[in-house]
């Protein structure tokens, strides 16, 4: 892949319009965006800090039995590349009140035809 498919500016300001989004749902816990934003196949992952979640129903069923308090967090060190026009890597880490831990999260998004979508994620906290 040529570098000049790498961070192009309007594919890097689509997807950071989505990531931000996903981040406003996780913290809200609207789980109908959070939905919408991870692609609806049974080859979706998640890894969590306590789960392994295989396929969009499971991530379904975690989302909708998880507690919706205590989702504020903050982000450090996010980081979002693109390339091309339909694939991105997103990584971030994050913080919460009340913990000293920090989290890590890495999402791997594919443009549809319906937008932007996870078809991969990676959740952890640090030891």
């Amino acid at each position: 892949m040529k570098t000049d498919n790498i961070d192009r500016p309007a594919i890097l300001a689509e997807m950071n319009a989505a990531f931000y989004r996903y981040e406003q749902a996780l913290i809200s816990n609207d789980t109908d965006v959070l939905d919408e934003l991870f692609w609806h196949d049974p080859r979706t992952v998640r890894f969590g800090a306590g789960e392994n979640l295989y396929g969009i129903d499971a991530i379904r069923a975690f989302r909708a039995s998880r507690p919706a308090q205590g989702l504020d967090r903050n982000l450090i060190n996010t980081t979002i590349t693109t390339f091309g026009d339909d694939m991105a890597v997103a990584s971030t880490e994050f913080t919460r009140a009340g913990t000293d831990k920090i989290g890590r999260q890495q999402q791997t998004w594919v443009k549809m035809p319906s937008g932007w979508k996870v078809v991969a994620a990676h959740v952890s906290l640090m030891v």
